[in-house]
């Protein structure tokens, strides 16, 4: 093998559920209310580091598993992101890609292959190797000809056996990574791209890599970015979003899709000297810890929209699962982002440790008493590789096998605590959602953004899809309780 030229390298996060919001940049990988998809941008940075290489995005740009193999024909390595909802079908797709290109090398990437490196050797055939944890110079370097028993980070059978290269470093030079916008401008349709709660169309990247926060359910620090957080300089970020406007005129807004985007106050204090003479619209993700001096430097350099994870409202939970925040702190925090008028968008999970049908009405009363702008409501899902799932399996609450969706790929409870039905969790979740949009304040607030925006149309298909999902999500619950035959308490929805 050549080292002049790599192997023609395809790098593919996978066909899967239509509206499945997963794979290479997804936390909770899980059908949305609303059509969602996230960019892959993982895959990007080795993407960007070999000469011929493509980056195929199946799920957004609705390429079909068929299509997928055709295509993949054509190249000599393939690299695969692969989730824990997804492997069943990530495996049978690579092990028919084989079949149709005996000479392809496979390699999957991805949280489920770094903690049962294993598991995934002998259940798939088609592997000719896995990465564990970051994997950007792992799959350049097999590409540019260098042996399996000398890569760094990887796992692989030799004479039927599984054999565990030592761990590689994490990358700390992260200035010297490829900028992601150039290969969404060389594979990518952006307009594929929609969160309902960013504007559109809108580019994801990272300026730093990992989470210092301990939160016990997070996938992508104990997986695959890890705790220690390293950052991109100011300059090298400002740069990339400076060629990024001007190659995508037509991007309404720049989000960045980091673990934690402003953790260190200086950091984010100075990154936003040097966006602000860009005049960008743009949007990150946002611990409530962030101080209000921090956040009117982000609004005043062109911050619109946080995406934070209040989780639930109870104390006791917030400790059990390693926050690192108080309830009193999210208030201070929403009240902060109201004032300077940026807007929230706010996660919660039901069905963490210690969690109970009264912490759960409290968690419903809180995000009311917030009133962000938009929420997501997830079900607490323990994934292989998180001390969640360990807490979880150690205690006996994994049910239905472990399964966190049905085949439709809409999210199914897993976890069930003593005096806690699954179906119980299942119901308020949808409960949840109804308590809180369909109070009027919330109701005409939707309405008018979408006036003000000129984006009725787009409310008008995501309101469709919204509801549509909810009456599915109303026939699971009243299914399960016909199972169960057990009724949750009912739920307030009063403002």
């Amino acid at each position: 093998m050549s080292t002049n030229t790599p192997l023609k390298t395809l790098f593919l996060n996978p066909p899967s559920f239509e509206n499945f919001d997963g794979g290479a940049s997804s936390r909770w990988p899980a059908t949305r209310e609303i059509e969602s998809y996230w960019y892959p941008v993982w895959l990007a940075y080795p993407a960007g580091l070999l000469e011929g290489s493509r980056l195929l995005d199946a799920p957004p740009h609705h390429v079909s598993a068929t299509e997928t193999i055709e295509i993949a024909k054509d190249y000599e390595f393939l690299v695969l992101f692969t989730s824990t909802v997804g492997w069943e079908g990530d495996q049978r797709l690579a092990e028919a890609i084989k079949a149709a290109n005996p000479s392809i090398k496979v390699a999957f990437v991805g949280p489920p292959v770094t903690t049962s490196p294993d598991k995934a050797l002998n259940e798939c055939t088609a592997l000719d190797f896995i990465c564990r944890r970051e994997f950007d110079y792992s799959v350049v370097e097999f590409a540019q000809g260098k042996p399996l028993n000398e890569i760094l980070g990887i796992s692989y059978k030799a004479d039927g056996k599984v054999v565990h290269n030592p761990d590689r470093p994490q990358v700390e030079d992260l200035d010297a990574m490829p900028w992601a916008t150039k290969i969404y401008k060389r594979d990518m349709d952006v307009t594929r791209y929609n969160v309902p709660f960013l504007l559109h169309p809108y580019i994801a990247l990272y300026s730093t890599r990992g989470c210092p926060a301990q939160c016990t359910f997070c996938l992508w620090p104990q997986t695959l970015s890890g705790h220690a957080w390293r950052k991109r300089s100011t300059d090298d970020v400002a740069a990339e979003l400076k060629w990024a406007k001007e190659n995508f005129p037509d991007v309404k807004e720049f989000f960045f899709d980091d673990d934690t985007f402003n953790i260190q106050k200086a950091r984010t204090i100075e990154l936003c000297e040097k966006l602000k003479p860009l005049k960008l619209t743009w949007s990150c993700t946002s611990r409530v810890t962030t101080d209000r001096e921090t956040l009117k430097a982000m609004k005043d350099a062109g911050c619109r929209l946080l995406i934070v994870g209040f989780e639930s409202g109870d104390p006791q939970i917030l400790k059990n699962i390693k926050k690192g925040a108080t309830v009193e702190r999210a208030r201070a925090f929403a009240k902060d982002c109201n004032d300077l008028g940026l807007v929230v968008h706010g996660d919660f999970i039901l069905g963490l440790p210690g969690e109970t049908k009264e912490s759960i009405q409290n968690t419903i009363n809180f995000a009311k008493s917030l009133d962000v702008e938009t929420i997501q409501v997830s079900i607490a899902h323990a994934y292989p590789g998180t001390e969640f799932y360990d807490y979880a399996a150690k205690n006996g609450f994994i049910t239905n096998e472990g399964a966190m969706m049905d085949a439709g790929g809409h999210q199914m409870a897993h976890i069930e605590y003593p005096g806690l039905p699954k179906e119980y969790v299942l119901e308020m979740v949808h409960k949840f959602y109804d308590a809180y949009y369909f109070r009027p304040k919330a109701a005409f607030r939707v309405i008018w953004k979408a006036v003000v925006n000129r984006d009725v149309p787009r409310l008008y298909v995501e309101a469709k899809a919204f509801l549509k999902l909810r009456s599915q999500r109303n026939k699971m619950v009243k299914d399960a309780k016909k199972l169960q035959g057990k009724t949750p308490d009912p739920v307030s929805a009063g403002a």
